[in-house]
């Protein structure tokens, strides 16, 4: 039986084929969403691309922006093959990417590229490597796979071998240092503990332990201290940045400037990285910073509310850690934009410039859709989810 494909659909219901049967399966509302954020980061990159270029003594002014494409590419790209992958691969894959990430982290000490006090990265064939962007994604997938190992009652120690993955992550952490992506993953991670249903009073005693290992980094990293007194004490210090990226988000007004009118984006440092959303609010004004952030409210909340109607503990867990992590990033950047923090050096999502983030977070995404598409047992019968198009 030949079936004749809907003109507003790129393939039919009736297609078996791997990318035919993802079309029906996969989130495409949540697919929409990402591309728009991307092509918004495109934009971004172009506007920040020539002040960025010629603070660095870079001859070509759009250096920045034709890379943030070619990253743009390749991180759909993987998100789209993750996105295909079935669960048991998910897992696999997770566990393979979280050995490999951590490997290089403990390799760091000896091989990596030391920048801004800190060693995080390492070189490859002109290409800045962050690891632990991606070891966050594979962690959360790891610890829920042990959470709900350990609700089985089968004798698997799950909550114990997840905090020893756990540990054993933030310990390279902050060994780089890397406080931001700590307190990153534990947030994530006390989300995943508590979704998983563990009693009220270890989620508690967690959060009080995450504080108090929170407060002792002041005391610890000499640049933490020195960023939390700059930010507590902004007129006995040196904010700059900050105090740039604060006048180009007012000299921006409602609308903005206009498509590379802005000018203030010269004197902010990272204006293509960490500040690109005060490029964005200086050329496009408030209302371009309200759509960023109503864009990632849309995918977490949608992503969550899809999480939570799974029916496979694992599943809810893992999905649901995932878009705690994007989510939280954003706020993250989004609030040392606004100088509602200290700075952190966190990227936003699928926006700032550079390969890893961009990759990372497609990696980030591509599991959180594989885990939610609409497979045969994924969502309960009562759920309108659970109608998957492609095997109707």
């Amino acid at each position: 039986m030949t079936a004749t494909p809907q003109a507003h659909h790129a393939f039919a219901r009736s297609d078996r084929t791997a990318i035919g049967v993802w079309w029906w399966t996969v989130d495409r509302w949540m697919l929409g969403l990402v591309a728009l954020l991307i092509g918004v980061g495109v934009v971004i990159a172009f506007a920040a691309s020539p002040a960025a270029a010629a603070r660095m003594n870079i001859g070509d002014p759009f250096h920045f922006a034709v890379r943030q494409c070619v990253f743009a590419l390749a991180g759909v790209g993987l998100l789209v093959v993750v996105s295909m992958l079935d669960v048991k691969t998910v897992r696999r894959s997770a566990f393979l990417i979280w050995l490999v990430a951590v490997g290089i982290m403990i390799a760091l000490p000896f091989l990596g590229h030391n920048a801004k006090g800190a060693t995080r990265w390492v070189e490859l064939g002109g290409f800045s490597l962050q690891p632990s962007e991606f070891m966050k994604p594979a962690l959360m997938v790891l610890v829920s796979w042990m959470f709900s190992e350990g609700q089985k009652g089968q004798g698997v120690p799950g909550v114990s071998i997840a905090f020893g993955l756990y540990f054993l992550s933030i310990g390279l952490l902050l060994i780089q240092p890397d406080i931001g992506q700590t307190v990153l993953i534990t947030v994530a991670f006390g989300a995943a503990f508590w979704m998983a249903g563990v009693p009220i009073s270890w989620v508690m005693g967690l959060g009080a332990t995450a504080v108090a290992g929170l407060s002792s980094t002041y005391f610890l990293f000499p640049h933490v201290a020195s960023r939390v007194d700059r930010f507590f004490s902004p007129d006995k210090a040196d904010n700059r940045q900050v105090d740039a990226a604060a006048v180009a988000q007012a000299a921006g007004g409602l609308f903005g400037r206009g498509p590379g009118e802005g000018v203030l984006k010269r004197a902010i440092p990272d204006a293509h990285t960490d500040f690109a959303l005060s490029v964005g609010a200086e050329e496009y004004g408030l209302m371009f910073l309200l759509l960023v952030i109503v864009l990632f409210a849309i995918i977490v909340v949608r992503g969550l509310y899809r999480a939570m109607k799974l029916s496979d503990p694992f599943e809810q867990v893992a999905a649901a850690g995932l878009f705690v992590l994007v989510g939280q990033q954003a706020i993250i950047n989004v609030a040392v934009n606004l100088d509602m923090i200290p700075t952190k050096g966190m990227t936003l999502p699928f926006i700032s410039y550079g390969g890893s983030s961009m990759l990372a977070m497609g990696l980030t995404l591509g599991m959180a859709l594989a885990l939610t598409r609409r497979r045969p047992g994924a969502y309960a019968a009562s759920e309108g989810l659970a109608k998957a198009g492609a095997f109707t």
